[in-house]
């Protein structure tokens, strides 16, 4: 029997949150799959929806011309722009949508003779202060692109720096500055991603940038009802390897962490951080386990972590547990590891990929 741990994506799900942000968000829809689709696998998760999405978006060109080489035709967006000017000639190749969010980058794509498949996307800098053009570079970029290449569509997007939460008004400054760039410019807009979408509807434009919700996780607060039915993709799993008794005063895994204070039956389960699981995972935390709930005992170890079993009689070797799913929260067990479900998904790379629905 091989190693019973493995990561199941569920497409159908994939495609259900997609239609939800569709009714959200209405117009357009970019379904984000940089980061491999947060861990998901891109080229399945890409597949899945093309019936569905007019386009995509990933971070770097490589991650679009894998895109490519799968079959994908739809534009395919890169968020995070061209790095060169040679990087700018593999996006015409790929007949990709390269961001431009520098002065240096409008000024290589002017110096081309050839306007992109996709149109013109600009990305203005309405608080984020990472990447995008000011009001004036903006402004002067869309009259230039224009006088270059006319009839060809411009696209103007921006990321907001607080749009996870649910909090009143959190975007207004953000939306006054974007509308005062773009007013009178006659440009589609891209504003919304998940958690705008999610929770600011005077946030959404004419293409909307599902990321996060398309896996089923609420980029909201931990312990709040995950918003619009979402429901997750992602489920690791695994199964109970060995059961043992330890009497009390008995410490397991490394460190000694956990002591017995009683005798207790504890299982070993093959499954540790270079799965993806947080080795700073607390004791206690819960990992469901059949129809019981059992917690964590110990270190998590590179590649297996114990559990105590004592007040759950149903569960012995063999019983398949959820470190993270339908069960458990991976948002909750995020939050208790003091990280994000984001970085616990995109890392889950080892285990074995089992797709279904």
């Amino acid at each position: 029997m091989s190693r019973p741990t493995s990561i199941h994506v569920n497409l159908e799900r994939l495609c259900e949150n997609f239609r939800c942000a569709r009714r959200l968000h209405g117009g357009s829809l970019l379904a984000v799959v940089k980061a491999n689709a947060y861990g998901h696998g891109a080229v399945t998760c890409a597949r899945a929806l093309a019936p569905q999405a007019e386009g995509f978006a990933v971070a770097t060109l490589e991650e679009g011309a894998e895109l490519r080489a799968a079959g994908i035709t739809q534009p395919v967006v890169l968020l995070e722009g061209i790095f060169s000017a040679a990087d700018l000639e593999q996006v015409r190749h790929q007949a990709l949508t390269a961001v431009l969010h520098q002065p240096w980058q409008v000024q290589l794509q002017l110096e081309q003779e050839v306007s992109p498949v996709g149109g013109f996307w600009l990305k203005f800098d309405s608080g984020m202060h990472r990447l995008g053009l000011n009001e004036s570079d903006l402004r002067r970029a869309v009259d230039q692109l224009r006088r270059k290449f006319p009839g060809v569509a411009v696209t103007v997007m921006t990321h907001f720096a607080h749009a996870d939460g649910v909090h009143p008004g959190v975007l207004d400054p953000a939306l006054t500055l974007f509308r005062q760039a773009t007013q009178g410019l006659s440009v589609q807009t891209s504003l919304a991603n998940s958690g705008a979408i999610l929770g600011y509807p005077e946030a959404r434009g004419d293409w909307g940038r599902p990321g996060l919700m398309l896996y089923g996780l609420d980029p909201a607060a931990p312990g709040q009802p995950v918003r619009a039915g979402l429901r997750p993709v992602m489920s690791l799993r695994s199964r109970i390897m060995v059961e043992r008794w330890v009497k009390t005063g008995d410490s397991v895994g490394y460190g000694g962490l956990f002591q017995a204070r009683r005798p207790s039956r504890i299982g070993v389960i093959p499954c540790g951080y270079a799965d993806g699981y947080p080795r700073t995972a607390p004791q206690g935390t819960w990992v469901g386990a059949g129809e019981d709930f059992v917690p964590l005992a110990g270190r998590v170890s590179m590649d297996m972590l114990t559990v105590d079993l004592t007040d759950a009689p149903r569960v012995t070797v063999g019983t398949e547990v959820e470190l993270w799913g339908d069960q458990v929260s991976i948002s909750t067990l995020a939050h208790c590891c003091g990280t994000l479900a984001y970085e616990l998904v995109c890392r889950a790379q080892r285990a074995v990929r089992c797709t279904e629905g």
